[in-house]
């Protein structure tokens, strides 16, 4: 199992294990373009990020100093590695250069989880070994797509999920007891089957190849399913400084009726239930969900409530039936939010919204919008959630005005 990071110390510049490996340089940043920040000395890629989200959203409310990592290698518990072979029959593994389908051969990723990138090297290996064809995009033949990898950072339970274009796959228990006997941490297995022409990675059938199809880890004291599927943040010693962060911008006393939109499996309406009167959390994605409703019995919350839905609408209809909210969580993807979903959210009229974006243009776009419709921002944390890229997580506390 690996060592777990230290956690920061959430001080800015308290970053002595990065400036060890400040002259770090992967071998594949100009072809993978993954990275824009190798070689870049951390602090460094903080002040660039902290001017950013100043120069974005420091219009509206007051900065914070961003929060950073002690250690900002080998932070993603998620990987994706896409396969390819080559004109003389080498497999390779890696990733996509970016704006191309051209696959950059990696070994070993600098901001990837060690263990899965041993795992996806074993998995080209076997490959070979039992005669398995890995797909040609081009050409709409071979079988073997892409291996989706997941790691609990708290559990260490590991998730391999094996994307391929048709659910037979030959030999495929002897292809699992190989990859078990090499890499026996491996806690489950499954089979994701993607048959069309699309640039999703995962296909929507799931088969269990071996273990509960499923891992489970925990984040702030919580303990959460997480399904090939699920959504959960990549950078977990991050994840919890940003979870921490946001519930405390909720300024909970234990009274409100909170709403977590956007809630995926659960994870900040879980967390902030313990200091809420009630949770009201709404997701479209039905497996979503479900896992949602699983974490809180798991956990043993009985006052946080999911459903599934669009959350605009859901608002409404709350406002409709004169269904007070005290507080919103939104995090919407890194388009930001529509404006239907944004006037729902005014007529809700919460009294508070606490905003989470992974990308501050488009929360400064909707910023904009609210800070005009009756809410003043009153704070705004940046989260390194992504050390090496030019990607930063911000918090946004924003308060109604009458």
């Amino acid at each position: 199992m690996r060592e777990k990071v230290k956690k920061r110390n959430p001080q800015r510049g308290d970053l002595s294990g990065a400036a060890a490996d400040a002259g770090r340089v992967c071998p594949a940043a100009k072809r993978c373009g993954g990275c824009a920040y190798q070689g870049v000395p951390y602090q460094e890629q903080l002040k660039k990020k902290q001017k950013q989200v100043e120069e974005l959203l420091g219009s509206f409310g007051p900065v914070e100093p961003i929060l950073g990592m002690e250690q900002p290698y080998f932070y993603r518990n998620k990987v994706h590695a896409v396969f390819d072979r080559r004109r003389d029959g080498t497999i390779v593994s890696g990733i996509y250069q970016e704006g191309s389908h051209r696959v950059v051969p990696v070994e070993s990723c600098q901001i990837e989880d060690q263990l899965a990138d041993r795992i996806i090297g074993t998995i080209r290996r076997l490959l070979k070994s039992f005669r398995i064809a890995v797909y040609q995009e081009d050409r709409g033949f071979g079988l073997f797509r892409h291996v989706l990898i997941r790691r609990g950072f708290s559990s260490g339970q590991v998730m391999v999920v094996l994307v391929l274009a048709s659910p037979i796959m030959p030999s495929k228990n002897n292809f699992v007891k190989a990859l078990r006997r090499e890499h026996p941490e491996i806690t489950t297995v499954v089979l994701n089957v993607n048959d069309r022409n699309t640039s999703m990675v995962l296909g929507e059938r799931n088969i269990t190849l071996w273990g509960p199809g499923f891992i489970e880890d925990t984040l702030c004291g919580c303990r959460f399913r997480i399904s090939p599927s699920s959504f959960y943040q990549v950078n977990p010693v991050q994840t919890e400084a940003l979870y921490q962060k946001a519930v405390e911008f909720a300024s909970l006393t234990g009274k409100e009726r909170v709403l977590d939109a956007y809630c995926g499996i659960g994870t900040i309406g879980l967390i902030a239930a313990r200091k809420a009167g009630q949770v009201i959390g709404v997701e479209l994605n039905k497996g979503a969900v479900r896992d949602a409703i699983g974490n809180a019995r798991a956990n043993q919350i009985s006052n946080a409530r999911f459903y599934q839905g669009d959350a605009g609408e859901f608002m409404v209809q709350l406002a409709r039936q004169g269904q007070p909210v005290d507080v919103v969580f939104m995090d919407p993807p890194r388009a930001g939010s529509d404006e239907p979903f944004l006037s729902s959210l005014v007529k809700l009229a919460p009294k508070r919204v606490v905003y989470i974006s992974c990308n501050p243009e488009t929360q400064a776009r909707d910023l904009k919008y609210l800070t005009g419709k009756g809410y003043a921002v009153e704070r705004v944390q940046p989260v390194d959630m992504f050390p090496m890229t030019d990607h930063t997580e911000s918090i946004v506390k924003l308060v109604r005005k009458f």
